[in-house]
């Protein structure tokens, strides 16, 4: 980027299409599990944001003060017009043009569909819930491992324990576990239903964005012998995102597990 924004200094042209770098960004993000920071340049949430008064001030009056490039450059859409549940079709499908996701009709049917769940749970559905529930839906397609059901009870004087139905490559699984706590019940029933007990390394939740009403996103790192595989999931219930979570971990320790490393005896 600096060698663009500043091409009236240098005369070196690289070819790339910058618009590609946040989407690329996103989707090393939702492979690899890691969360881009915030302050990371370019990709990260901070940016193109501006919090001090006369940041601000110098922003709207003229906007190349404080930012040498528009964040349309890299790819980060422009639009902020806010989706609901009385928004129709077409601003759905035009969101998901800004952001570079050419669904078919069938999928972008079920995309749809996804999206006016999720207004009922929400007032407001942002960029951020729109990203979260197309990788959810489409990137993981396929999976092994895939959650039904699930309902937890927990309380003050009573047992935390989690029921689940798992779909295990076609079969339906359904068992109950106890544990310390509603997360911990749901992470023991879906190892007793998948059969394995992978050590959990990491658990993070995040809020997707602000709001009495936002999803969590929980992010978690598990390792079983010498195989380590992250997992992300995403839901109004804190719970839930995390059974996402770690059956996306599951389901991504298994392709591990099928494609080990192949290291070259040359170290290249």
């Amino acid at each position: 980027m600096a060698l663009k924004v500043r091409n009236d200094l240098n005369p070196y042209i690289t070819g790339i299409n910058t618009k590609n770098i946040y989407p690329c960004s996103k989707l090393v993000s939702t492979v690899t599990g890691v969360n881009v920071q915030p302050n990371k340049a370019i990709v990260g949430a901070n940016a193109f944001a501006h919090e001090a008064g006369i940041h601000q001030d110098g922003v709207l009056k003229q906007r190349n003060t404080y930012e040498i490039m528009e964040a349309s450059e890299v790819g980060i859409p422009s639009n902020h017009i806010v989706l609901g549940k009385h928004s129709g079709r077409h601003a759905f499908k035009d969101r998901l043009n800004d952001f570079g996701y050419k669904l078919s009709e069938d999928k972008f049917e079920i995309a749809f569909v996804k999206f006016k769940e999720l207004c009922d749970k929400k007032k407001y559905v942002f960029d951020e819930d729109i990203e979260a529930l197309i990788n959810e839906e489409f990137v993981r397609s396929g999976d092994f491992y895939k959650l039904n059901s699930l309902a937890c009870s927990s309380g003050t004087d009573e047992k935390p324990t989690a029921k689940l139905s798992l779909n295990i490559d076609g079969q339906i699984i359904v068992v109950e576990e106890s544990g310390d706590g509603p997360i911990d019940s749901v992470f023991q029933s879906i190892c007793k239903a998948a059969g394995i007990t992978p050590k959990l390394d990491s658990y993070n939740v995040a809020s997707v964005t602000g709001g009495m009403d936002a999803q969590a996103e929980v992010s978690v790192i598990i390792k079983e012998d010498n195989h380590t595989a992250r997992g992300k999931g995403s839901s109004t219930d804190v719970i839930v995102a995390s059974a996402k979570a770690f059956i996306n971990a599951l389901n991504n320790l298994r392709w591990r597990k099928l494609h080990p490393k192949i290291v070259s005896p040359k170290g290249i």
